[in-house]
């Protein structure tokens, strides 16, 4: 029972690393962050419902990518791969400000 635990701790430990890493951390917050948007803006009246879902589906369709990517390089983002993460978040933080005017 103890040589289990013992096996299972370096995994669970791999699976923390991955998720909190300094690339994989900063896409997610972000993702985070314009998730908060949408529904407030969903929320106050600034979106329509429609509005809301396609900015939602898009930011679905990066948190797709980004888990695929991390999937390929061990549970992380190579530098090009956040750029090109960053590069569809910056479009889409940039719709969420256009449609909630």
């Amino acid at each position: 029972t103890s040589r289990t635990s013992l096996a299972a701790t370096p995994s669970f430990a791999g699976t923390y690393w991955n998720r909190t890493h300094p690339g994989r951390a900063e896409v997610n917050g972000r993702l985070a962050n314009q998730d908060a948007r949408i529904l407030a803006g969903a929320r106050d009246g600034q979106l329509t419902p429609g509005q809301a879902y396609r900015l939602h589906r898009e930011e679905r369709s990066i948190r797709g990518e980004e888990r695929a990517m991390a999937a390929r390089n061990g549970g992380h983002l190579t530098r090009p791969e956040q750029r090109r993460i960053n590069r569809r978040e910056n479009r889409v933080s940039r719709q969420i400000y256009r449609e909630r005017r």
